[in-house]
């Protein structure tokens, strides 16, 4: 990732009223504990982290803790590691460290770790402060934002969690230096997520920018991140608790989930679940009339281009992965609701749809 050139650090705000936060994005940002220590009220803090991250950028974060109490609780790193057992553990740290209501938790990883770190500070003592510090692309622009925490079961993901905004988001794009290449590229999925649900301009920008991003050059990956993350901001800010709108973001995330449930968390990356159910939402809103197959086409050449992948793995099923559906939280009365797209830059959310219409994009998918 080239960094030649000094970037600003970009500031986005969540406005909640009294429980609105800043997102910082730039480079160096682990480093400017005088930025984000101000965030943290309390004597008492506890990291979360997991066995990846930690060794790379935990004794940045300590400098920023210098005074305090606290202490660090590692998850081992993977989906499969988002359990209530870890949620457990991580509790218990909390009571080991004394923590009290101005505690605060940090976490310091990907989306597992700042799902469970969440979903663990809105359990103790129903509620304390947390501040994100996402290192995966993916959490940099949807999961650290938008105070959605939870962990998974074994009959589908996030069907446990709680709606509990972050103090701030710490997003130092340095850390992106040592992701992995699959892993970079599923965060860029939410990336063209957010461009295909309301920005068409922004697709047509990441299409221009294509190369530039999986080169990982730094003044487009800022704005990509900028861009997705301004607009969820402004989702999260209309429909906090996703009664309307904020549903939107969830665009393949009803085929995406059961792909990742049906490979047991270890087959699919979740962007590489998001993409892949993009492009069948894409199918079905095609085969329901809402759009053409120009814009189905464009959404797989660009994630071609990113690098992601577009076909279901082999081995899995239509009738499973459609059981898999019917768990979707955002599923009434019985029926699926999906969010569909009318074409680039036009989704809404669709209610009632067809399972029929469902099993025959599936069952085309993986002929």
């Amino acid at each position: 990732m080239s960094t030649a050139i000094s970037q600003p650090i970009r500031t986005i705000d969540v406005a909640l009223g009294s429980r609105s936060y800043p997102v910082w994005i730039g480079p160096g940002l682990l480093a400017d504990t005088a930025r984000w220590r101000a965030a943290l009220r309390g004597r008492h803090a506890l990291v979360i982290s997991n066995t990846t991250v930690a060794p790379l950028y935990l004794d940045r974060v300590a400098e920023g803790l210098d005074g305090l109490h606290w202490s660090s609780f590692l998850l081992d790193d993977g989906e499969a590691h988002k359990t209530f057992a870890n949620v457990g553990r991580a509790l218990e740290a909390l009571a080991q460290l004394g923590a009290t209501r101005d505690a605060c938790v940090v976490a310091l990883g990907g989306g597992v770790v700042g799902d469970l770190a969440g979903f663990s500070a809105a359990c103790w003592m129903r509620g304390i402060d947390f501040i994100q510090m996402p290192t995966t692309l993916l959490s940099m622009v949807d999961s650290s934002v938008g105070g959605k925490t939870g962990v998974n079961l074994p009959a589908g993901k996030n069907l446990v969690g709680a709606f509990h905004q972050p103090r701030a988001v710490v997003a130092d794009i340095d850390t992106l230096a040592t992701l992995p290449d699959r892993e970079y590229h599923a965060g860029l999925a939410e990336v063209v997520k957010g461009a295909a649900i309301g920005d068409a301009t922004f697709f047509a920008w990441l299409e221009q920018h294509a190369a530039a991003l999986n080169a990982r050059e730094t003044a487009p990956l800022i704005e990509a991140i900028a861009r997705k993350v301004q607009y969820k901001a402004g989702v999260v800010a209309r429909d906090e608790t996703e009664q309307g709108e904020r549903a939107l973001l969830n665009l393949g995330h009803t085929f995406g989930h059961a792909l990742e449930t049906a490979g047991k968390y270890t087959v699919l990356l979740h962007g590489e679940g998001v993409a892949i159910g993009m492009l069948l939402a894409a199918k079905l809103s095609e085969r329901l009339g809402m759009s053409g197959e120009g814009d189905t086409a464009r959404l797989h050449r660009l994630l071609e281009a990113l690098g992601l992948p577009t076909a279901i793995p082999s081995g899995m099923e239509p009738a499973p992965l459609l059981a898999l559906m019917r768990l979707d939280k955002k599923n009434l009365a019985g029926t699926l609701r999906l969010i569909l797209w009318r074409g680039v830059g036009r989704a809404e959310i669709v209610s009632g749809v067809s399972e029929a219409d469902v099993m025959a994009v599936l069952e085309a998918a993986t002929r």
